[in-house]
Formats: C-alpha cells, structure tokens, sequence
C-alpha cells in the first residue's frame, strides 16, 4: 500500500511535465537536450545562490537571538532569487524557435529539475512510510503549480528582453518581474496576517490564487504582445 502512495505521488509530480512536453507542441520546435540545458541552469543557478547566501549571509540563523522576525534581513536574502531570472533568460537564448517554444521549453526543463531536487528524497524518504498523509499529496499537487508558475515567469522574461515592447506593457511587465523573487516572503506575510496555520488548505488556496492571478496576468501580456508583433 505505501508503495502504491508512492507511485500515486510520483505520478502527481511528473505526469503533467510529461504531458506538458509532449502535447504542447515543444517536441517540434526544440530537442530534449534543451530541456536537460535548462535542468541543468537551473541547479548551477541554485550553486551560485547557495553561495552567495553563505558568503553574505553566514550566520543569518543566529543573528536575531531575541527570536523576533527579521524583515531586512529576509529580504535581502529573498533577493538572491534575482539569480532565478538571470537563469531563466539564458534558458531561454539557447531555445530556437518561436516565443512559445522558448517559453515552455525553458520552464518544464528548469520545473522538472526543481521537482526531481526539491521532492525525489523526501517522497522516497517519506511517502513510503508505513501511514498515509496529506502532505506528499499536496507537495505533489505543489508540483503542478510551480510549472504555471515558472511558465508565467519565463514569459515575462521573455516579454522584458524584447526590445520592441508595447509600451503600456512595460511597467505591468517590470512590477511583476521585480516582485517575482519576493513572492515567498509577500505570500509567508499575508498567512500571517491572516492567521492561517502552517499546511492550512487556505493557505494553499492562498498561493494557488496567487499563482493563477500572475500566470492569467502574463498570459494576457503575452496574447496583446504577439498580437501586437502580428501586424
């Protein structure tokens, strides 16, 4: 039976990047080894991160001793994830194509390696123990999301290099650009305003709207932006 938890999450986790590569049409316009380009970006990404947080930010863990909130100092460290956005543009130049392909391409390989770092271990190590929870399900679901997201950021990445943007799509472009690496912090405040329990189901709702609102504002930007270079 916990082995059958386990498939189940697995499945949860890699069946929509499988789908995704497969019926939007990526297969036709860029190789797989652009996919494994943009994985492997993405865990030199988080090096570089990873080393930048422990040169600048050593003992960011024992410097409040009065186990007060930190705010200053979590967000500079929560603008590290600038790092995120350098990565998905260099993912994006190395994808030929049209702008779509670039885009999808660039997020299911970054996604995926996200999700094989991120949750491969823990689901090993967890979703086969001996009781069922929750919790693996909505990591998994988790999953889902993070590729609408990342999608929604690689194509407001793909929207700021342009050089022939519309103009009334500038500022939209860049808010939500500069906002992007902060989206844990921003999300992590209003929880708490809110009070919602850590793992509460408002608090997934909380970043499933949250997701669904960036992705439908890029999707829009993205529409008016073709469109635009149509005629």
């Amino acid at each position: 039976m916990t082995l059958y938890h386990f498939g189940n999450c697995l499945a949860l986790v890699y069946a929509p990047y499988h789908m995704a590569y497969k019926f939007s049409g990526v297969n036709e316009y860029a190789s797989f080894s652009k996919c494994v380009y943009a994985g492997g970006l993405y865990i030199f990404t988080q090096l570089c991160k990873m080393l930048l947080l422990a040169t600048f930010f050593p003992d960011s863990d024992n410097l409040n001793t009065t186990g007060e909130y930190n705010v200053i100092l979590e967000i500079l460290k929560a603008t590290v994830d600038f790092a995120d956005l350098v990565g998905l543009y260099f993912a994006l130049n190395s994808v030929p194509g049209k702008g779509h392909a670039k885009i999808l391409t660039a997020a299911i390989g970054w996604a995926s390696a996200e999700a094989v770092v991120t949750l491969c271990v823990p689901l090993w190590v967890g979703a086969r123990g001996s009781e069922f929870s929750w919790r693996y399900v909505r990591w998994c679901a988790g999953a889902g999301a993070a590729l609408v997201r990342l999608a929604a950021r690689a194509a407001l990445v793909w929207l700021a290099a342009r050089h022939d943007l519309a103009r009334a799509l500038r500022a939209p472009v860049a808010a939500l650009l500069l906002a992007a690496p902060y989206r844990a912090l921003l999300l992590r405040a209003v929880a708490a305003l809110l009070s919602l329990p850590q793992e509460h189901i408002a608090r997934v709702a909380l970043h499933g709207a949250h997701t669904a609102a960036v992705a439908l504002a890029a999707l829009a930007m993205y529409a008016i932006q073709t469109q635009q270079n149509a005629y």
